[in-house]
């Protein structure tokens, strides 16, 4: 019983698509900041953007979902 308190919550995989799924948001937010129209209502602002960022908030519920073979 006492060998289960010293594990992690996750294993090796989880915090990797963790950290990828952190810069894929990251990536997001600097793509709206590059909009040139005003009030960010270009391209990159308003679709692509808020695109990227959802798919860094996926990869952020896929890291948390997934079980990791290699740790029990």
């Amino acid at each position: 019983m006492e060998e289960n308190k010293d594990r992690l919550a996750f294993g090796k995989k989880n915090y990797t698509l963790m950290l990828i799924g952190i810069v894929v948001l990251a990536v997001g937010f600097i793509i709206m900041t590059l909009d040139k129209e005003a009030y960010g209502l270009g391209f990159m602002g308003i679709t692509l953007g808020p695109i990227v960022v959802m798919a860094g908030f996926i990869i952020e519920l896929f890291a948390i979902m997934v079980k990791d073979k290699t740790h029990r």
